[in-house]
């Protein structure tokens, strides 16, 4: 198991988090994550690439930097 900690510049309110949040939630391999409005970070847990994870945030409309 693994972590992955990914910067979100342009998240910048609840509907962002929640737009995210449900993105990440179906990918295979998230044990946990937990996104940080104030941080603009995406932090996961499990065994989901980085790939996987940038995938589902660009999916929710965003970049990970």
């Amino acid at each position: 198991m693994s972590e992955i900690v990914l910067c979100v510049p342009d998240m910048s309110c609840d509907h962002c988090v929640r737009a995210i949040s449900s993105e990440v939630a179906v990918v295979v391999g998230v044990e946990s994550f937990d996104v940080r409005l104030d941080a603009k970070t995406v932090r996961v847990t499990g065994t989901a690439s980085e790939d996987a994870i940038r995938a589902a945030v660009a999916e929710a409309g965003y970049q990970a930097a």
